[in-house]
């Protein structure tokens, strides 16, 4: 009889997966005067995902529809008001064979295919207009069209100041990220293709509309909080 073999009971270590740590991305921050200041520093899951392209446009398709007007509506000749009888006899006249003056051959008749109002709306869920928003914020970090400003509370109001600014951004559309800062808003809304918008209505299209995106500091802290969310 072979011996029988005594297994001690071993603990089994097992080893826990090493948390990996988010590296932030940093942008140049500037003041209102144009000098660049600090670094801000920017988080990797917000601005350094992979861009969903697809999705990106899917979004932008979906805001674009959105903004159109559908109210425009014609009167066909069963909505116009007048007389259905037949205007003459069928044969014997010598002329065309006619029916209600209502026909669209007629002056004040209907239109035969004019527009008409239809609501179209199209939306998203909201996990898919997160996720464009991301995409679309990490494809203008990759062509480093995102920059940072503070100081935005010491604006006097003025729109010479915020062309200035502008003028040493040398760029050509630019969306501010802010907050409720009323002088600065008054400031730059007199400027073309110049927007400034709050955290709480940025979404992809907006970002994707304007070639640079410039967040105040604050308001980029609302914005990580949005998106953990």
């Amino acid at each position: 009889m072979p011996k029988s073999k005594v297994i001690k009971n071993e603990k089994v270590v097992t080893k826990k997966p090493a948390v990996k740590k988010t590296v932030g991305l940093s942008v140049p921050c500037f003041s209102l005067a144009g000098t660049k200041v600090a670094d801000l520093e920017l988080p990797k899951e917000i601005f350094g995902a992979k861009v969903n392209k697809p999705l990106l446009a899917q979004a932008i398709r979906v805001y674009q529809n959105n903004l159109l007007s559908h109210h425009s509506h014609t009167k066909t000749r069963s909505e116009v008001k007048g007389s259905t009888r037949k205007i003459r006899v069928q044969k014997g006249t010598g002329g065309a064979r006619h029916g209600g003056i209502r026909a669209p051959i007629f002056v004040g008749g209907g239109i035969a295919t004019g527009p008409k109002y239809r609501k179209v709306y199209l939306d998203l869920p909201q996990k898919m207009k997160k996720a464009a928003l991301v995409s679309a914020l990490s494809d203008k970090m990759a062509e480093k069209e995102i920059l940072g400003v503070v100081g935005l509370e010491k604006a006097t109001g003025k729109t010479k100041e915020v062309a200035k600014l502008m003028g040493k951004f040398g760029k050509k559309s630019v969306l501010f990220v802010s907050g409720g800062n009323e002088k600065f808003q008054r400031a730059a809304r007199n400027l073309p293709k110049v927007a400034i918008l709050p955290f709480s209505g940025l979404n992809a299209y907006n970002v994707s509309l304007y070639q640079t995106v410039i967040f105040n500091k604050d308001a980029l802290k609302v914005t990580e909080s949005k998106e953990k969310k």
